[in-house]
């Protein structure tokens, strides 16, 4: 581990990178205490991020040669801007480098990404007992969308539902 903290480095992941990202993946749930919900694979995250059709995308932050944490991203639409976005899926920096800009590197990354592509929302989900990010998120400009809920539906709810749904045209 590089013991001198150096500027961040962003860069994007390659396939390389699979077994780091779902390292990161796994302490991130145990963060959140949710690794109970981990049904991941380190072969799932690869063909998300690297296969014939990537549908994720991630960057990789590093502590000169260390990687330190990732963002990992995908686009949504907005029909109320009619534009695409970006959803971040999952950021996280190790708690060894936390409060040394990389968490900043990274998300400012995805926002230029934004404003390069004219893209008209960057979003994201906070858990709301996570008091310091919170306070992070808030000191770089973003609005809690406190009126706004998440749903989902999930494993036999989801093939319940898909069950009901009427045969394509």
């Amino acid at each position: 581990m590089d013991t001198i903290l150096k500027p961040p480095r962003i860069r994007a992941a390659k396939p390389a990178d699979a077994a780091l990202i779902f390292s990161f993946v796994a302490e991130l749930a145990a963060y959140e205490h949710l690794s109970h919900e981990l049904l991941a694979t380190q072969e799932d995250i690869a063909a998300a991020l690297f296969g014939a059709a990537p549908r994720a995308f991630c960057d990789i932050a590093e502590n000169g040669r260390e990687a330190v944490g990732f963002a990992l991203w995908f686009y949504t639409f907005s029909s109320f801007r009619g534009r695409c976005g970006i959803w971040l899926e999952d950021l996280y920096v190790r708690p060894a480098f936390r409060g040394q800009g990389f968490g900043k590197a990274l998300l400012k990354r995805v926002a230029r990404r934004c404003v390069e592509e004219d893209l008209g929302r960057f979003e994201w989900s906070v858990l709301d007992w996570n008091e310091p990010s919170i306070r992070f998120y808030k000191g770089l400009g973003a609005r809690l969308m406190d009126q706004w809920r998440i749903c989902r539906v999930e494993d036999e709810s989801l093939r319940r539902l898909a069950d009901t749904a009427p045969p394509p045209a």
